[in-house]
């Protein structure tokens, strides 16, 4: 007997939206269930018995498997379910990897950080790590120049590197990060929300 797919995960979080967006684009038929991480909603113990990392997203497959971690969760979904966001030519599917490995390690460290301490946690910047700013805009940077060349990170059509990379870059202005330097990512961004129907942010800058 199996079940509907459930994704746990805190909408404040750009690694557990990308996961259901990733649903939504796909059309799938599955259950959003939203916790607060502030509240410590995830570290009940009906939640660590699911996931006993105690972190959204989590997913909880329709035969009860339980998968974890926002990018495994989105390419799972994909080649589940045939999706096509990810490259079928091995050098473009290895790009999209490349942007996936490289959001979490390069990227949402200092973009997904700032935007948590400024946003949420009402941190002014004496009590940031300054190095983030320069380490954010050396991402963006990096970005900007790939995106002049191309319309997408990897590809010419929207794969899973655009949607795990434009999580938290379309909300780098609530951390501090000026995106009016990148008007390539600025497009970018535009474009993505397009393709995901998703309400722009209200100011990128």
């Amino acid at each position: 007997m199996t079940g509907k797919l459930k994704i746990y995960g805190d909408p404040i979080s750009g690694n557990c939206l990308k996961t259901k967006w990733t649903a939504d684009y796909l059309g799938l038929d599955y259950e959003w269930i939203s916790l607060d991480i502030r509240k410590g909603e995830t570290r009940t113990d009906e939640f660590l018995a699911i996931n006993p990392f105690g972190q959204v997203p989590t997913a909880v497959l329709a035969d009860g498997r339980v998968l974890t971690q926002s990018n495994a969760i989105m390419v799972y979904l994909v080649e589940a379910h045939n999706g096509d966001l990810l490259p079928s030519d091995p050098y473009d599917r290895g790009r999209a990897f490349k942007w996936l490995f490289w959001e979490q390690n390069s990227h949402e460290p200092y973009i997904a950080g700032r935007r948590y301490r400024k946003a949420y946690l009402g941190h002014d910047d004496s009590q940031i790590d300054a190095e983030w700013i320069p380490r954010g805009n050396a991402a963006l940077g990096l970005m900007e120049d790939a995106l002049q060349e191309a319309d997408y990170l990897a590809g010419d059509r929207l794969t899973l590197a655009d949607i795990a990379v434009v999580a938290y870059t379309r909300v780098a202005h609530e951390g501090g990060f000026d995106l009016s330097d990148f008007p390539a990512v600025r497009a970018w961004i535009a474009r993505v929300e397009k393709d995901l129907r998703l309400e722009p942010v209200a100011e990128t800058t």
